[in-house]
């Protein structure tokens, strides 16, 4: 009695400091522990869970393999918690079909084994099988549940109104949204211009003690931006008591979206003031308020300093940025070399910036190699077709602007009819 009482104790002791190692991102010396615990002692259901999760987490597929096994033999591969754990390695380290595996095989399957599952194919980006399996559940459904697919649609491009559709349904079970129902749900929001959702957002966070935090604030200030709700989003903005690069990036683009540009460039100042190091997303703001503003010159210098001062990584989206800024400026052929002299995949921001140029200015001869460019990008989109028809027309090339026409028409490419939509809400 006195060695098992004994054993016990260790494994308690162990089991902590196992825990402890796992939740403080010592995954290493975590796995490093469960060999010493598995090589002295009969492991339980507390152990297994924790060394999967480190398996995970520094992408260790054998051994979370082997784990697997040992918790066959040891006949606890059926604890809702191994299985959750289990299904989560397999998502992370093997492949999504042997997370579905795991998830299949196990018999008793509690609202944390199929959270799980779920979890795993959005972050595959597998929406739909992960939809498909909600509507499955045999057990009913939490927030975290909601989490997944809210969070999961929110990332699609066409996904927000389904995510706030899902946001509804998870009110009218009664379930509880949380932070991380609120900062899934606010891109969504924000992608539709629901401020009125929005309010209801910040709302709830008021009265439920989330304001407060960073994240989310930063995510209120970026879906006020978008809405085009700027006091708002100055007003969250100014009620920080620390201000990350995500806060400022996000007023700073608010402003340039709105057409607020010089505003937007004296809060880049501000920032700088504030010993923020930018990131690439906050020189997206700038050079896009740049190009408002018709500021060029100023572009260039900002574009240089990205680099030289701040060592930010330039991406096709900050050189096709720089493009837009010269091309409204009426540069178009400085914008033409920036897109030659590019030492990165030339995508079809930077040649549809340029093509986009050359309609304002009449520039036929740059629009003939934008546009055949972006033909082979993405031969499937009729806005290239039809703008470099009009370009012909309003040259006088009418025999050109119609051959574009009959070369749409050969190839299947249909022009998509307008629409809009309207949110409506009692």
């Amino acid at each position: 009695m006195g060695s098992y009482s004994s054993n016990y104790l260790r494994l308690l002791s162990y089991t902590k400091l196992l825990a402890s190692h796992v939740n403080q991102g010592r995954h290493e010396q975590a796995l490093a522990l469960f060999h010493r615990i598995h090589a002295s002692l009969t492991l339980d259901t507390f152990v297994f869970p924790l060394a999967l999760k480190s398996c995970a987490a520094v992408h260790r597929p054998q051994l979370g393999t082997a784990i697997h096994a040992h918790s066959l033999k040891a006949s606890i591969v059926s604890n809702p918690f191994v299985a959750c754990a289990l299904v989560d390695m397999y998502g992370k380290c093997v492949s999504i079909f042997s997370a579905r595996q795991a998830f299949d095989e196990t018999p008793e399957r509690n609202v944390v084994v199929w959270n799980a599952m779920i979890s795993t194919y959005t972050h595959s980006n597998n929406v739909s099988k992960a939809l498909e399996l909600f509507e499955h559940m045999n057990v009913m459904p939490n927030t975290s549940t909601f989490n997944s697919v809210i969070a999961g649609l929110s990332g699609l491009s066409d996904g927000s109104f389904k995510a706030i559709a899902f946001y509804r349904r998870m009110q009218d079970l009664g379930l509880k949204p949380n932070l991380i129902t609120l900062l899934a749900l606010l891109p969504s929001c924000a992608g539709v211009a629901a401020l009125n959702l929005i309010k209801e957002v910040h709302g709830f966070s008021i009265r439920n003690d989330i304001d407060p935090h960073p994240q989310l604030r930063s995510g209120l200030v970026e879906a006020y931006g978008r809405c085009g709700c700027l006091d708002n989003a100055c007003c969250v903005f100014e009620s920080m008591k620390e201000r990350d690069v995500v806060a400022w990036s996000s007023l700073i683009s608010a402003h340039a979206l709105h057409g607020e540009a010089i505003i937007a460039l004296q809060i880049f100042a501000q920032m700088e003031l504030a010993k923020v190091k930018p990131d690439g997303i906050t020189f997206l703001g700038v050079l896009k308020a740049c190009s408002h503003a018709g500021l060029a010159d100023e572009a260039r210098i900002y574009f240089s300093r990205m680099q030289d001062t701040y060592g930010v990584e330039v991406t096709s989206d900050h050189y096709s940025a720089l493009v837009d800024v010269l091309g409204r400026a009426g540069r178009l052929y400085e914008a033409y070399e920036v897109i030659r002299e590019m030492p990165v995949k030339v995508t079809a921001k930077a040649w549809g910036a340029l093509l986009g140029a050359c309609r304002t200015y009449e520039e036929v001869d740059l629009a003939e190699i934008a546009a055949r460019a972006l033909f082979e990008i993405e031969p499937e989109n009729a806005a290239n077709y039809v703008l470099l028809s009009r370009i012909y027309a309003s040259s006088g090339r009418h025999k050109e602007a119609q051959r574009m026409r009959r070369e749409m028409k050969n190839m299947g490419v249909k022009a998509a009819p307008g629409s809009s939509w309207v949110i409506y809400q009692n």
